[in-house]
């Protein structure tokens, strides 16, 4: 009896540590990017540089950046690691590049005066706070930029306002352009392009997906998303000078280049990349970015309402 006892115990704890072993397993499982056509997936922290197909070290990546006057780093809003690489790239850029500015989605251009007191050492975060109206107009968590613009600040870098006021968008996509008034209207860039039919057709699957109450008409949601990705355009284009951007917005901006980059590019003609953050456990396309790098899949808990 007691030997049967014993072998009972035996197989009990056998199987058990295979389980463990099993569960384990699955569930330290890294997680890996998709992209589309490529049969080996991207690990957490790998860059694709996607013209050769080949990856590529942080340091080889800083130093094919280093090359344009203009490089796009997208973000997920949400996501932690997102703003951390974006603050790394700026660093490693700055190193050689003393003019270096930052352009910035997440301001809209009425607030530059606010920005530059900022860099300039004039205020405290509290203080910049109230006068950039963060919580009213950007409303994702400070802790999430915080780093980036405090960095801009000890280092005198100039952070430029990329964005209209935030409410002329939203106004364009209930009633189109046409609809706005004369004050409004003065917001907007001296052109805005309709015509790219690539461009279109991406928003238009966006479009398909999501009910965005009261708007009903997609080509005013297609001149509002073209007013705004203009007026940033002209921004980038306004401030850039002779000298170098790192231009942080939404991936929805830069993605395939005919948002900001391909508009900027049209008025300046400088040389630029584009650096797609996308989360492991997605797929993307190849064409998505320059440079496509593989990020911890890390959003804060809690998503403000937009």
């Amino acid at each position: 009896m007691p030997e049967k006892t014993t072998h009972r115990r035996q197989v009990v704890l056998f199987l058990a540590a295979v389980a463990a072993l099993f569960i384990g397993g699955c569930a330290v499982a890294p997680k890996t990017l998709t992209v589309k056509g490529d049969a080996t997936p991207m690990m957490e922290n790998t860059i694709l540089k996607t013209a050769t197909g080949a990856t590529i070290s942080k340091r080889q990546l800083v130093d094919d950046l280093a090359g344009v006057r203009v490089v796009y780093v997208g973000e997920s809003h949400t996501n932690v690691s997102h703003h951390a690489i974006q603050l790394e790239v700026i660093r490693e850029l700055h190193e050689n590049a003393p003019d270096l500015s930052i352009g910035m989605e997440m301001f809209d251009y009425t607030y530059q005066p606010v920005l530059d007191r900022w860099t300039a050492g004039e205020l405290d975060e509290a203080e910049f706070l109230r006068q950039t109206h963060w919580y009213a107009n950007w409303r994702f968590p400070f802790d999430l930029y915080r780093d980036i613009l405090q960095y801009a600040k000890e280092n005198r870098i100039r952070v430029i306002a990329l964005n209209l006021p935030f409410s002329i968008p939203a106004k364009i996509r209930v009633g189109g352009i046409a609809s706005l008034s004369e004050e409004d209207a003065k917001h907007l860039p001296a052109s805005i392009d309709t015509t790219n039919a690539e461009h279109r057709n991406y928003l238009e699957e966006i479009y398909k997906l999501h009910h965005f109450r009261g708007q009903d008409n997609f080509e005013f949601f297609y001149e509002a998303q073209c007013a705004w990705e203009d007026a940033m355009a002209a921004k980038v284009a306004e401030y850039l000078g002779t000298g170098k951007m790192v231009v942080l917005a939404g991936n929805g901006h830069i993605i395939r280049k005919f948002g900001i980059p391909d508009r900027a590019f049209a008025r300046t003609h400088a040389p630029f990349k584009t650096v797609y953050l996308a989360p492991v456990g997605g797929e993307i396309d190849l064409d998505y970015g320059d440079y496509i790098w593989a990020t911890p899949g890390s959003p804060m808990p809690r998503m403000p309402m937009r």
